[in-house]
């Protein structure tokens, strides 16, 4: 064929674009800071930071603007990374590629090939584009990143172009498909389709358009700090009004009211979500798992489906032979570490190998010569002097020897497909009964099955089919994808946890159904991409609450039914490797991809990488992210109650009419406090106990529900009842205002201590909750009690904090409160976990 003339390609190449995806409209780095800078919680960080700024508050100022700050650099980062998935797209589908022009054949980038190319392929090229065969010579294709499938696909030649259109997966289809490997043999190939009119470009257009799901926690907390800061500034703002026209004195007034917008601006609650966010992807990170979006750990502890692709995520994704069996049906089950094979499967090996490859790209064939490796079975030397390849009306592979031993004799060896090899061989009908009976008790264990039959030739011509040799039956050899060694206990932690694993695969069902027997995915049954096409979207929802196998799925089906899952309100966890995992790991809530197996295409588009493809991996995760949010949940009850007692103090002096107690310098100190309590201490806690044995939380449920604020406003006015029972017998009493000052303010940092320890847990006991080490929480209150001695002893910080002298009974009397405190809440807690216990049992 002479192909195309470099005229012709240059026009097409004009008129159709180069082989790759269009250029997307990237979002420049400028740009996606300026969204970034346009979120009203970030704007309420440096609008804090601003206003401690201008009164000249500037630690206090510096703390939130480098919160800020930080804020801007992972939400940046994180939108910039994901600018980069069509581009790994693009990268994947522009390999180099020889094609035929001007009778010529020529290698040139892959970017260049366009329609009509007549395309070059040998082992172990990629193809350039899609393209229609017009020779073949025992062409096999690998179009597991398209597919799934674990096993390379049948090819062979059309005279025509295909009147039909064709999608990868299958054999003895006409086409091959751009980002397949060529793993035997060789052809020639017109081009159909380039860039997006490809298979693979198809796919690289619809994740272009897909859109992710939004930061659920970001959206409550940004909604909740909207309300606080609306209703603390109305409140700052009576205070100043009603100071002012009470008791006059505008400076008093201005102090008070910016007193109490300080102890009720709830600056915490962004802080802490990108503190926790950061936090947790460094955590997630230490398990050799990599957290590209924030959203997925929001999730991970709600997630209630794992939908888990099974080439090279289940199983290793390499072939091994499993087993063989000789002509009377004796069985040989191969160990991963069989030193040795009886003669009987020595033989059947060694003629497997004979019929394979000398250097094989085949998965299979490399099973072949791992395991004669493995065990010593080497084949006599020789050269390969003739090549019977696969043919559709004859699915076996056979080749002739000429071994080093006996020049003169020739050894045939073939391997196949058993029923093919037994027509070879002329078994009677008994004998095939028996080989059938076989054959299928080794597919149902998942295997893939292959015949091997030897022959001895003599002439000097050879025949024309490999048929007219006289075969002799020597007997089966079972493939498999061996299964990853921590996916059954993987499998089971999922399980207790609540969490249904859901195997997607191209493969086929009966294979599917074996490996989900073998990870321990239950399930009475399986649904097949063919099926899925004659569903509705309702129909779809319906069924995919009871399948737990998928089989001969497609890329877009398999995106039919993470939206079905979702639909039935399911928090799907998607995993996958390949390009025809894309669209379903950006679709899904939690995105995982197998770093060191999976394709750019795949990392670029998952929420979650893991680094080391370790299945196992994926339950650290799930279990990180339980923690990470359980956590998080007990930083926010702290921080409802801890700014009750804070902004009730703040308020007494107006009305009781008594001098001004807390100024900007306090609640700035016990900000100073609250801020790393309540996100790097809180953040440090230890899961709790039965963590994994939980249900996944519901998807519906807020962050902030009602029994948590309620709780954590019942904490609060505790301690503010406490604290400010203290303030009311000093004021009786006559102590001097400096000396009521210090000991409410000693009291209420006590009570916050006391709050701190009551929130560390929500199930643990009074004890567990004290004594469970947290080194953050170890470093943290020293220092309070180191600043809080500073305060009394050294003249210049006392009096910047306008305190008086303390004495032992008023230090002990402070002590009480956090005691009584601790005591009273832990206990009150216990009663509250055994009733919520006997009325969910």
């Amino acid at each position: 064929m002479a192909g195309l003339t470099s005229a012709e390609a240059a026009a097409r190449l004009a008129a159709e674009g180069p082989n790759e995806l269009p250029q997307p409209d990237r979002r420049t780095l400028p740009r996606i800071a300026l969204e970034v800078l346009r979120e009203p919680m970030l704007a309420l960080l440096i609008g804090g930071g601003a206003l401690y700024l201008a009164l000249g508050d500037t630690k206090e100022a510096l703390i939130l603007l480098v919160f800020a700050g930080l804020s801007v650099v992972i939400s940046v980062v994180q939108e910039a990374r994901t600018e980069r998935v069509l581009e790994a797209l693009r990268d994947l589908t522009s390999p180099r590629a020889l094609v035929i022009r001007d009778g010529e054949r020529r290698r040139i980038p892959g970017r260049e090939v366009v329609r009509g190319d007549v395309i070059v392929l040998a082992e172990g090229d990629r193809v350039p584009a899609d393209a229609h065969l017009v020779e073949a010579q025992d062409l096999q294709a690998d179009e597991s990143l398209l597919t799934g499938e674990s096993a390379p696909v049948r090819k062979r030649a059309s005279d025509a172009a295909p009147a039909e259109a064709h999608r990868p997966g299958g054999d003895d289809q006409p086409m091959v498909y751009s980002g397949a490997l060529i793993v035997r043999g060789g052809g020639l190939a017109e081009v159909a389709a380039t860039g997006v009119r490809s298979e693979i470009g198809k796919i690289g257009k619809s994740l272009g358009g897909l859109e992710t799901e939004a930061p659920r926690l970001q959206q409550q907390t940004r909604r909740l700090v909207m309300i606080a800061a609306a209703f603390g500034g109305m409140v700052s703002l009576a205070v100043v009004a009603l100071y002012w026209t009470l008791r006059g004195g505008a400076l008093d007034a201005l102090l008070a009211g910016v007193a109490i917008g300080m102890s009720m601006l709830p600056e915490e609650f962004p802080v802490v979500l990108t503190v926790f966010m950061a936090m947790g992807a460094w955590r997630i990170s230490q398990a050799r798992v990599l957290t590209r979006r924030a959203t997925a750990i929001e999730a991970l502890g709600a997630a209630t489906v794992l939908c888990t692709d099974k080439t090279g995520t289940l199983t290793q994704n390499r072939m091994a032979i499993a087993e063989l069996r000789g002509p009377g049906g004796e069985k040989f089950v191969v160990g991963p570490d069989a030193p040795t094979l009886p003669p009987p499967a020595a033989k059947i090996l060694t003629i497997g190998v004979l019929a394979s490859a000398r250097e094989p790209f085949d998965p299979m064939e490399k099973a072949f010569h791992a395991l004669a490796l493995q065990t010593g079975a080497s084949p006599p030397s020789g050269e390969i002097v003739r090549v019977y390849p696969l043919r559709p009306d004859c699915l076996a592979v056979t080749q002739v020897w000429a071994l080093a031993e006996a020049p003169a004799a020739r050894m045939v060896a073939a391997k196949g497909a058993p029923e093919d090899i037994a027509a070879l061989c002329r078994l009677c009908p008994a004998d095939r009964a028996k080989l059938a009976a076989s054959v299928e008790e080794m597919a149902a264990s998942g295997l893939r099955v292959l015949g091997v039959a030897r022959a001895d030739f003599a002439d000097a011509a050879f025949p024309e089919a490999q048929a007219d040799f006289a075969f002799t039956f020597l007997g089966l050899v079972g493939l498999a994808d061996p299964i990853r060694d921590d996916v059954p206990a993987a499998v089971a932690e999922c399980r207790s946890a609540g969490i249904r694993v859901v195997m997607i695969t191209g493969d086929y069902p009966a294979t599917a159904l074996a490996i989900a027997r073998q990870a321990g995915i239950l399930s009475d049954g399986f649904l097949t991409g063919r099926e899925i096409e004659g569903l509705s979207a309702e129909d779809l929802a319906a069924r995919v609450r009871k399948t737990s196998v998928f089989a001969r799925i497609m890329p877009d089906q398999k995106l039919r039914i993470v939206e079905a899952m979702k639909a039935n309100g399911e928090v799907v966890a998607m995993t996958g490797d390949g390009v025809n995992d894309a669209l379903s790991l950006k679709a899904a809530h939690i995105g995982v991809a197998m770093g060191g197996r999976g394709t750019d295409v795949a990392r670029e588009a998952s929420s979650i990488v893991l680094l080391d493809d370790d299945f196992g991996s994926i339950v650290k995760t799930v279990r990180l992210g339980r923690r990470i949010y359980d956590n998080l949940r007990k930083a926010m009850s702290f921080i409802f109650a801890v700014h009750v007692p804070i902004a009730g103090l703040a308020l007494a002096p107006l009305l009781l009419g008594a001098p001004i107690l807390f100024g900007p310098v306090h609640i700035a100190f016990l900000e100073m406090v609250i801020d790393p309590v309540c996100s790097l201490v809180f953040e440090a806690e230890t899961e709790e106990d039965g963590l994994m044995r939980r249900p996944p939380r519901d998807p519906a449920e807020p962050l902030f529900s009602v029994p948590m604020i309620v709780w954590g406003l019942f904490q609060g006015a505790f301690a503010l009842v406490l604290v400010g029972a203290i303030y009311i017998v000093a004021l009786g009493r006559g102590m001097p205002v400096d000396e009521v000052r210090a000991l409410v303010f000693f009291s209420l940092v006590i009570a916050i201590v006391a709050l701190i320890l009551v929130n560390r847990s929500t199930r643990a006991s009074l004890f567990k909750a004290v004594l469970r080490p947290n080194r953050a929480l170890a470093i943290t209150l020293p220092a309070v009690a180191a600043t809080l001695a500073g305060s009394l002893l050294w003249p210049g910080l006392r009096d910047l904090f306008r305190f008086g002298p303390l004495h032992a009974d008023d230090l002990s009397l402070s002590l009480g409160v956090g005691l009584v405190t601790l005591v009273a809440l832990e206990s009150l807690k216990a009663v509250l976990m055994r009733t919520a216990t006997r009325k969910a049992q």
